[in-house]
């Protein structure tokens, strides 16, 4: 399998940005990338989907990208991105301590 037919999970509330993030990932070459807004919504689409690789946001609105992180690693073990607001040195180390595998601040340069 080519890289760019890799299944991406974007879980992130601000939906504009989703988009943004998901046009920039589709002009790079990654033409499978789905969107979900909200804890529940990663669970399912992670279930449904198994993407090889998922981008999470830490402060969702039914709980946080931490938690969901937790519950996802049971099921697999896939790469992670953590893309949020929360720059903190704790919320980095507690990040990397779950297994992410890299940990960006947003406003990031694409």
């Amino acid at each position: 399998m080519n890289m760019y037919d890799s299944k991406i999970l974007l879980v992130d509330d601000n939906q504009e940005l989703s988009a943004i993030i998901r046009n920039i990932l589709r002009r790079s070459g990654y033409s499978n990338v789905s969107c979900a807004f909200s804890c529940e919504e990663g669970l399912q689409k992670f279930c449904q989907e198994e993407p090889q690789l998922v981008i999470l946001d830490i402060m969702l609105p039914d709980g946080d990208g931490f938690t969901l992180m937790e519950q996802l690693k049971y099921a697999s073990d896939y790469p992670v991105l953590f893309l949020t607001a929360r720059g903190e040195d704790g919320d980095k180390f507690r990040g990397f301590g779950l297994g992410a595998d890299d940990y960006m601040v947003k406003p990031f340069l694409p």
